[in-house]
């Protein structure tokens, strides 16, 4: 499971991320790891899981939303040779 900031930025309103977002959130993490040998080392992981949260608290929610923002991020990985 993600650790996940409890908290999501809105301008001028600090909102909580809702347990679906948090669903969505672990499903993409999870099945984008799964490209990755062993599905993927701890910083591996941790570099998605963190453009995951991003992406949340920036609005994207949606697990077409995360699992272009996951694959935007391992494909990033993929070019640095990680």
């Amino acid at each position: 499971m993600l650790a996940i900031t409890s908290h999501a930025y809105r301008p001028g309103v600090m909102t909580e991320l809702s347990e679906r977002t948090k669903a969505n959130m672990d499903v993409v993490l999870e099945q984008t790891c799964r490209q990755l040998p062993h599905g993927g080392d701890h910083d591996s992981r941790r570099f998605i899981a963190e453009r995951l949260i991003e992406a949340a608290q920036a609005g994207h929610s949606t697990l077409g939303e995360l699992g272009i923002v996951a694959r935007r991020a391992l494909a990033e990985l993929i070019g640095k040779g990680g």
